[in-house]
This record gives structure tokens, C-alpha cells and sequence, in this order.
């Protein structure tokens, strides 16, 4: 059996619709049928049946995706005994982080481990904290990289191990010469009247902002759907939009920007999520104390203002 086609099985079961399993899997609809069919036809056994507008597991696809677990579990386990082996930390990790992370912390971290273990090769991949938790459960990173606020840690908790990396706190973005830009603090009420900037690429974090806002009472007016935060910036210190941003994009200055924090203050945890099988391996926990130190080191930094 191709572990490839469990895995496809795996998500198919997971997603429950063709279209949303190739969604996830980076896949076309059609790749993942026929992924699908050619299991089906090398047990010659019925796997999934159609329901409406998804499709449903027979009973021999729940006992072979529950087979699959288990089977990738064990994987795991002898990858992380086989690494404990060796003399030296080698082989791939795969890290899925979100942005301000990558940019902040990450990518120092590489570079770090990269010098000190010259057969370890890291693969960054750029995913939201929900996207990366989905990648981890269906073994396509090895790390992910979530935050409270946009990502549920809590579920399939007992398929990995949480380690908390930072707290974070956020921040109101203005231009410089806002007249509310000298203010000590502000309440999201005070800025029903102001346009908005938001990052699209993160729906949950834009989800989130906009329940911040109807909380207060109004629902926030955007006049800027940007596809990352080098646009939310520009368009806040060209004076056209205020927006939300975590400390950990205020480590890098942002010139025409002012951060004013919120109040009350909102913090988010930042964690690392990894499967309890590789708990052991020397690659994994090269790459947990290489972050851990890094985020100590950086976020101790005061918030860069504006100059």
C-alpha cells in the first residue's frame, strides 16, 4: 500500500468532500480521486461511498484510516529512535510558520542551525496557524508554528505536544500625524470613524479584528483587502487606514507608522506544535532550544516606534 494514497484517504476523511480534501492537500479534485480509485483497486475493496454532496468512508476505508494512523505513528517513532542513532543531526524538518514569525524569529533560527548542523536541511513553509495545524495532523510539516488567536490548540490535542514560545501583544497601527498617534493607548471604540487595512492572506486574524470591532459596537469599514503587511503598512503610513498589528511586527521599524497599544490589552501565546512520536528527535529539539533562544533574545527588544 502507498502511504501517499493513505494519507489521501486520511484527509479525505477528514475533509469529507473530494474538493475540500484537494484544498488541503494542494491537490487537484481529480488527483485525489484517482489517488483514491487506484487504492480501492489495489485491495479491491470498496473504500468510500457517495452521501449527498461528500463522501463517506465505508466501514473497510474507517478501519484502513485508523490502520494509517497508527501505521504513521510507528513511523514517527522509528525515524526519532533511527536519529538518536547517528552521530550527528541530519535529514529534513519541515517547519510551517505564519509571517511576523518567520520574519521576526525564524528565519534567524535557520540560519543558525543551518551553520551549526550543515546535514540538517530546514524547509520553511509559509502557512496560518490553522493551515499548519492541519499539515501537522496530516503529517505534511513536522513543525507548526500557532498562535491562540487564530488557531484552536486544543484540538486533536493528544496527537502532539504544545511548547509555549512567547507572548505577544497588539497594537493599534496609525500614520504618524493621526491626531490620535500621541495617545498613550487606545480602545478599539474610539476608531468606529477610521478605514481600515487588513491582511487577507490571514482570514482568522481579520475574522478576529472584525469581532474586536463589533464587540465595541460597529462593524469596521475596510477600504484595503492587502495580500500581505508590507501593503496594510504602506496604506497606513500614506494616511488612507489605521490597522492591528502583533509586537512581533514592530520589531523592524515601520517608517511613517505609529504603534499605539490597545486597551485593555489583548495578548496572544505563541507555540510550537509537534507529533508526540517526535518528541525524541534530535533534529526537533536542535530546532526547539535554537527558537527558544532566538524569541528570548528578540522579543526582549522593545517595539520599534516610528522615526
Amino acid at each position: 500500500m502507498d502511504i501517499s494514497r493513505l494519507l489521501t484517504l486520511r484527509e479525505l476523511a477528514r475533509c469529507g468532500t473530494m474538493a475540500a480534501a484537494a484544498e488541503s492537500l494542494h491537490l487537484t479534485p481529480s488527483a485525489v480521486s484517482q489517488q483514491i480509485t487506484q487504492l480501492e483497486c489495489s485491495l479491491d475493496t470498496p473504500l468510500t461511498e457517495r452521501r449527498g454532496r461528500g463522501v463517506a468512508l465505508t466501514p473497510a476505508g474507517d478501519a484502513l484510516v485508523r490502520h494509517t494512523e497508527r501505521i504513521m505513528v510507528i513511523l514517527d517513532e522509528a525515524r526519532s529512535e533511527l536519529a538518536q542513532l547517528r552521530s550527528d543531526i541530519a535529514g529534513q524538518l519541515r517547519i510551517a510558520a505564519f509571517p511576523s514569525l518567520a520574519v521576526a524569529i525564524l528565519a534567524d533560527t535557520v540560519q543558525a542551525l543551518q551553520a551549526a548542523y550543515p546535514r540538517l536541511q530546514i524547509v520553511v513553509q509559509e502557512m496560518e496557524p490553522q493551515e499548519g495545524l492541519t499539515a501537522l495532523s496530516a503529517w505534511r510539516t513536522d513543525v507548526a508554528v500557532i498562535d491562540d488567536l487564530a488557531a484552536d490548540p486544543g484540538v486533536h490535542h493528544d496527537a502532539y505536544d504544545l511548547v509555549p514560545l512567547a507572548e505577544d501583544v497588539l497594537h493599534i497601527l496609525l500614520p504618524v500625524d493621526h491626531p490620535l498617534a500621541n495617545r498613550s493607548s487606545l480602545q478599539i471604540s474610539e476608531l468606529r470613524e477610521a478605514a481600515w487595512a487588513l491582511d487577507s492572506t490571514s482570514s482568522s486574524f481579520g475574522e478576529f479584528i472584525a469581532n474586536l470591532c463589533r464587540r465595541a459596537g460597529f462593524e469596521p469599514r475596510i477600504n484595503a483587502h492587502c495580500t500581505g503587511f508590507e501593503m496594510v503598512a504602506a496604506m497606513v503610513a500614506s494616511g488612507c487606514s489605521i490597522s492591528i498589528a502583533s509586537g512581533l511586527r514592530l520589531i523592524k521599524p515601520l517608517y511613517g507608522v505609529k504603534a499605539v497599544p490597545l486597551r485593555p490589552e489583548i495578548h496572544r501565546r505563541i507555540l510550537l506544535a509537534y507529533r508526540k512520536a517526535d518528541r525524541c528527535h534530535p533534529a526537533l529539539q536542535a530546532f526547539l532550544t535554537e527558537i527558544k533562544r532566538n524569541a528570548g533574545r528578540t522579543l526582549a527588544v522593545k517595539p520599534t516606534q516610528e522615526t
